[in-house]
């Protein structure tokens, strides 16, 4: 396995498997990785020649008071696992390599940033998206793959790979969750004892909110208080927020008719986490 840390390289990498005919797929990643994103690794090793998984810890998707001083890093690890998963390259650039000295040019996509995650978040996305343009146009990935668990992510990446004609595929990989029912996450390293056990009321509250659909509960309002009251039970939860949602377009549903987005975002302590649910009805 090889580890670049330029664009340059990276690029000159890509061109060459390229015009060989290989078939390249990138995985991209903040590091500190996790079963979560090893089974992303994998659905790229099963589709392409050569698997890249970038690892990065953006700093333009982080707010002010967020935790991108204390976001877990441990690059020996990701590299073992990586390789361990069939990854070929590691793009591993610095800070500096991705956004140098009077750095200028970002990437926003309208509407769908500004709603759920991005309420609470209102500079993430647009860090997001810039990060992944520049890692698509440094790695000249045919496919990316993301997961599930950042659904919000994958609906932003798609539309944008979509209005700006990138000449690749978006495939999502489904949520991966520990033996409890708790999604995986690198965020989930901050959690104490107690936090961890409280933790478990987001993928708690999905499956409440799946059991009142199926029993035939069609109005949102009702499935979301019914969440609301299971994760406020806890002792170390605050809701940032729940919404059911389009999975494509994320409009808000006041009705459930057909497909649906359940999404949470939850802070159990001082650690905000994520968790979602698709169903078709």
């Amino acid at each position: 396995m090889k580890i670049i840390r330029t664009v340059h390289e990276m690029q000159a990498e890509a061109d060459t498997f390229r015009q060989a005919g290989k078939k390249i797929g990138l995985v991209p990643t903040m590091g500190y990785l996790h079963e979560g994103h090893l089974s992303l690794i994998r659905i790229a090793r099963s589709r392409a020649d050569i698997v890249a998984v970038s690892v990065f810890v953006n700093p333009t998707q982080f707010g002010p008071n967020e935790d991108l001083d204390k976001y877990p890093l441990d690059f020996e690890r990701d590299e073992r696992l990586a390789k361990e998963s069939g990854a070929d390259i590691i793009f591993y650039p610095s800070k500096k390599e991705m956004y140098p000295e009077h750095y200028l040019t970002y990437v926003n996509v309208e509407k769908i940033t500004g709603i759920l995650c991005g309420t609470s978040r209102p500079t993430h996305f647009r860090g997001v998206t810039t990060i992944c343009t520049k890692l698509f146009l440094a790695v000249k990935p045919h496919f990316a793959v993301f997961g599930q668990k950042d659904a919000q992510q994958a609906v932003v990446i798609r539309r944008m790979v979509k209005d700006l004609n990138f000449d690749m595929e978006i495939i999502v990989g489904p949520i991966i969750r520990e033996k409890d029912g708790l999604a995986m996450s690198s965020r989930n390293a901050y959690l104490s004892p107690e936090e961890r056990q409280d933790a478990l009321a987001l993928n708690e509250s999905l499956k409440l909110a799946k059991d009142i659909i199926a029993k035939g509960e069609k109005k949102t309002e009702i499935i979301i208080q019914t969440m609301q009251e299971h994760i406020n039970s806890k002792a170390h939860t605050r809701i940032d927020y729940i919404s059911i949602v389009h999975p494509d377009t994320l409009s808000p549903l006041n009705e459930i008719e057909d497909r649906v987005l359940i999404a949470l975002a939850v802070f159990v302590g001082e650690t905000r986490l994520i968790d979602n649910t698709k169903l078709e009805i």
